[in-house]
């Protein structure tokens, strides 16, 4: 999902500091209602910083293939949300992705502010949708294959509408950007058969653990349906 470079430049890419800054506004709102319900300042610190060194991970060791406009990664955002909440799962995917383009990838600064977007905006709205597609009374252990399904489905259909967004914005409507954009696209969504399979198998190995519940680590959801 990184914009390549050269694909929004000059005076254009000064929309991507005012959507950074919404993103960063829902990743701030994600992250205070952490630290007023779900475990304080500790768990929110403790998660995000597990969470960066997590998104590190996925960035710089998992598999990752140029397609198109951009890279397909496996950025597992779902997962975080569903281990870590929207606060720390936000905050990780901010710094992770700081962190690859401070030391790994300076190239990439240039454009932090529209893959942070592209990053975050989605976070925030499978937030919603779980509040939609999960009961109250499921805690995220429990969750059917098809719930994973629609949050993984979201995200992922999130990122691939930002990276198209940024393309066309940048690049216009020509046939070949069209078809850089199509075939991006069509890569990525393939992550959305792997990504809900990763979550169950994450769900099942921390439902092993589920004398775990209560530890400031994890999302409180993960164990424990809401009231």
């Amino acid at each position: 999902m990184h914009i390549e470079h050269g694909v929004v430049d000059g005076a254009k890419i000064v929309l991507s500091y005012a959507t950074a800054v919404g993103g960063f506004g829902l990743a701030g709102k994600m992250a205070l209602d952490t630290v007023r319900n779900d475990g304080g300042v500790t768990a929110l610190a403790l998660r995000s910083a597990i969470a960066t060194a997590l998104v590190f991970c996925f960035f710089e060791v998992l598999p990752h293939y140029p397609v198109g406009v951009s890279e397909v990664h496996f950025i597992l955002g779902s997962t975080l949300y569903l281990l870590f909440g929207g606060g720390a799962a936000s905050i990780g995917l901010a710094l992770g992705l700081l962190v690859q383009g401070l030391f790994f990838a300076p190239f990439d600064l240039p454009q932090y502010g529209m893959n942070v977007t592209t990053l975050l905006v989605p976070l925030w709205g499978i937030g919603q949708l779980a509040k939609r597609v999960i009961p109250a009374k499921t805690a995220y252990v429990d969750l059917k294959y098809t719930q994973a399904l629609a949050l993984s489905t979201a995200y992922q259909g999130g990122v691939v509408a930002w990276v198209a967004f940024w393309a066309f914005y940048g690049q216009g409507f020509g046939a070949e950007n069209l078809n850089s954009v199509f075939t991006f696209g069509a890569a990525y969504m393939l992550v959305v058969l792997l990504e809900p399979i990763a979550d169950l198998l994450v769900l099942g190995a921390a439902k092993a653990l589920k004398s775990s519940s209560g530890t400031p680590l994890l999302y409180n959801r993960l164990f424990e349906a809401t009231v």
